[in-house]
This record gives structure tokens, sequence and C-alpha cells, in this order.
């Protein structure tokens, strides 16, 4: 296996099945379970990583947090940029 198989693992198919995989009431399940975690405040600043394709990243953004995503898919980061720009949502993902 090569050293650094995260590069070349997080393309493709692979995604293809973490984009299908998980619903949109997951997600948003999840998000209940980090807000009740987190207990952040009202417009709170959070880090999401590795963020994917924004999924936490747009949903809790939906609910009014400032987000900063980092990942090393490229594949993953143009999916969550194209996300956030269509919705308006103040989210960033960065590699």
């Amino acid at each position: 296996m090569h050293p650094n198989w995260q590069v070349n693992f997080f393309r493709g198919v692979a995604l293809e099945m973490w984009r299908r995989a998980v619903t949109p009431e997951q997600t948003s399940a999840e998000a209940d379970f980090l807000e009740r975690v987190f207990q952040a405040g009202p417009q709170a600043r959070l880090l999401d990583v590795p963020c994917g394709n924004g999924r936490h990243a747009v949903e809790l953004a939906k609910r009014g947090y400032s987000l900063t995503g980092i990942d090393s898919s490229e594949e993953f980061l143009a999916d969550a940029r194209a996300t956030i720009l269509f919705a308006g949502f103040s989210a960033i993902c960065v590699n």
C-alpha cells in the first residue's frame, strides 16, 4: 500500500459512495448531536475537519453558525464549495 494512500483513496467511487450513503436526516441528526455537545452560542465559529463534501458545514451554516472546513480531497472540497456558493451560506471550505 502506498504510504500516502489517503491522497488517492478519497476520489471517484469512494466519494460517490459517501455522497449516497448518508441521508439528509442522518446529517441533521448528527448536527443536532454536535449542537448538544458543543453548546456553542449563536453565530459561533466552528471548524469542520475533515469537512468532506461539507454536509455538516452546510447543515450547521443553515442553523446560523460560521464554518471553516478543511479536507485533503479536492473533489470533496469542490462539492462543498459548490453547495455553499449555491446556498449563499457563510461556510468556508479550504484545503
